[in-house]
């Protein structure tokens, strides 16, 4: 059952990958525009502008993880076939970073030589968003849950979310400044906090709307 959930989901999600991705893209090209050519100012600052431009392009789906199923009674139905909110919603989670996740780490090749990342610090970079962007599909996807069905969820969903990622925003950037593991430890702890936590919160906000 969790198999055939896991694939309807991706199947549901994948196709919305592009314009996530191409956001992150757009958002790594405008800023050397924005700032000028400088090269020291983009290496400096390259590596928390990709932390911010995936930040922002996990805000895009948002709308699509769980209110359309929770309008359409999907979740009284799982609930009937014995599957808990919480199981559906880590399910959720899992397929809602395999539809960005990957895809971003690619698009971050890209998007670092553009914004002059050095070749040093591609891998922190990589390993950095490896480790976090788990914890941000899991915020996604438990403030998805909370604000689903409200009036201007999607938008009270982003203004939700920004404030939670601080956390992993700051640890993912900030192992970029040093090559201290214990940084990139941080960002991967605070990312498994978010995964563990988020399908409790998820569940407990779909059976109150109910």
């Amino acid at each position: 059952m969790i198999a055939a959930l896991l694939r309807r989901d991706l199947a549901r999600l994948v196709p919305g990958t592009v314009m996530p991705v191409l956001f992150f893209l757009a958002v790594a090209m405008l800023y050397p525009f924005a700032i000028g050519a400088r090269p020291t100012l983009l290496a400096q600052s390259g590596g928390a502008i990709v932390w911010i431009a995936a930040l922002l392009a996990a805000l895009l789906p948002l709308d699509r993880l769980v209110g359309p199923d929770l309008d359409a009674g999907f979740f009284d139905q799982w609930r009937l076939r014995g599957l808990s909110e919480e199981s559906v919603l880590a399910t959720r989670i899992l397929a809602h970073w395999l539809s960005f996740g990957p895809a971003l780490l690619v698009a971050a090749l890209p998007a670092s030589a553009l914004l002059g990342v050095p070749a040093e610090t591609l891998p922190r970079l990589i390993l950095s968003l490896l480790a976090g962007t788990p914890g941000l599909a899991a915020l996604g996807v438990a403030i998805a849950a909370i604000t689903a069905g409200l009036r201007g969820g999607t938008a009270l969903a982003g203004l939700l979310l920004i404030p939670l990622a601080v956390p992993v925003l700051i640890f993912g950037a900030g192992s970029l400044a040093n090559d201290d593991p214990a940084t990139l430890a941080y960002t991967a702890a605070a990312s498994l906090v978010l995964v563990a936590l988020s399908p409790f919160a998820g569940a407990a906000a779909i059976r109150a709307a109910r």
